[in-house]
């Protein structure tokens, strides 16, 4: 199974940006991976490691903001579709500073 967290936390003063950065800590150093910005993902066992994950995150969300977690199984995760766009460069290549110039 997997358990993925989504937050959306306030970082307009300087104590809520340290508990943004408190709590994003705290997701990696419990073995989260950054799926992308304020998503992340972990492994879990089974529906006891499940628990424990949420329980733990519930101990050690911030105060202020949204934490939301859905837990999925690997049959559920291996299905998400993964759209990447088109990587686009401000470095020119060569041919395109022939017709800038």
């Amino acid at each position: 199974m997997r358990v993925l967290v989504f937050f959306d936390l306030p970082v307009v003063t300087s104590e809520q940006r340290r508990e943004y950065t408190k709590f994003r800590k705290f997701l990696l150093k419990n073995g989260f991976l950054m799926l992308q910005e304020s998503v992340y993902c972990k492994i879990a066992l089974n529906g006891t490691g499940v628990k424990s994950i949420v329980d733990s995150i519930h101990k050690n969300s911030p105060p202020e903001g949204l934490v939301q977690l859905l837990s999925v199984t690997e049959k559920q995760y291996s299905k998400m579709d993964l759209i990447v766009g088109e990587v686009k460069s401000e470095v020119l290549d060569s041919d395109e500073r022939l017709v800038i110039l």
